[in-house]
């Protein structure tokens, strides 16, 4: 009877020890991750079915366009379609948003888009309070338009050169507190969060839910950052192999409920990297 018993607590002990190791082999991210068009621009310009086809092979199914590669938006839309891909975000400029906002919104509307993205502001060298406040106003505006006649959201993505200093904190939370929720959202790019100086999980932390989409990318070991919005497209490194703490970001997006996970890799090595990326992500425990 004691062998008995003896038995039965080691077997319980055991089971113990499997079942706390299983919890921690359980995936950290749970999303799905997408792509920037960006990362295979120059591939795009020479011949997009074949490029779709590269991130199809990846795995990958969701794409941000930041251009239509001379395409029409029903042209890229009938590829996109035909691999089974999606287009959930389309990136434009700012000019673009506040004088065609209506041929924007059809062009996304047609590609089957959810998000309009715009990634930069005219600014100065160093951004100024007026050109901020002047961004607010068309963001509001455009963003009501946006989601008002059509259905779309519409999201800024930062750049660096946002986060100059104001008040207890930074333009970029200027930004933030003075654009409407219901008509403006943002877009993370983490790299050009670290890079000006700030940690891209306390931003996830801070607005939440105003967040919809990440760029996930890195930045180089030993590459000091600035206010600039500017660096090597080459200082872009695979995730988990660079200064960010990814780990913490994704733990922050996931909390904070963003929905898209897109991948950024401006460097020349993107066959390379990309993949690395994605199994680093997909590799992560929690």
């Amino acid at each position: 009877m004691k062998k008995i018993t003896t038995l039965s607590l080691l077997f319980f002990l055991l089971l113990q020890t499997f079942t706390a190791q299983a919890k921690k082999e359980k995936p950290l991210f749970k999303g799905q991750l997408g792509v920037v068009s960006y990362t295979y621009r120059k591939q795009f310009e020479k011949d997009v079915p074949s490029t779709l086809d590269i991130i199809k092979g990846l795995g990958i199914t969701d794409i941000e366009f930041s251009n239509l590669f001379g395409k029409t938006a029903q042209q890229l839309r009938s590829m996109l379609d035909e691999k089974g891909l999606k287009c959930s975000s389309f990136g434009v400029g700012y000019p673009d948003l506040v004088n065609k906002t209506a041929e924007v919104a059809q062009n996304a509307k047609t590609l089957g888009a959810e998000y309009v993205r715009v990634a930069g502001i005219p600014h100065s060298k160093t951004m100024t309070l007026e050109e901020m406040q002047k961004a607010v106003e068309d963001f509001n505006r455009a963003g009501k338009i946006l989601k008002d006649q059509y259905g779309l959201t519409f999201i800024y993505h930062n750049h660096g050169f946002e986060f100059q200093p104001y008040k207890d904190g930074t333009l970029y939370d200027y930004l933030v507190t003075q654009t409407d929720p219901k008509y403006v959202s943002l877009e993370l790019d983490i790299l050009w969060a670290f890079f000006p100086g700030h940690d891209p999980a306390a931003l996830l932390n801070k607005y939440g839910k105003r967040y919809k989409a990440l760029h996930m990318k890195d930045l180089k070991n030993e590459v000091k950052g600035d206010l600039s919005g500017s660096t090597s497209p080459e200082h872009d490194v695979a995730l988990g192999t660079g200064q960010i703490n990814i780990p913490a970001v994704i733990k922050a997006a996931q909390k904070a409920k963003v929905k898209h996970y897109y991948i950024e890799d401006e460097s020349s090595n993107i066959f390379t990297q990309v993949p690395q990326t994605i199994a680093y992500v997909k590799g992560l425990k929690k």
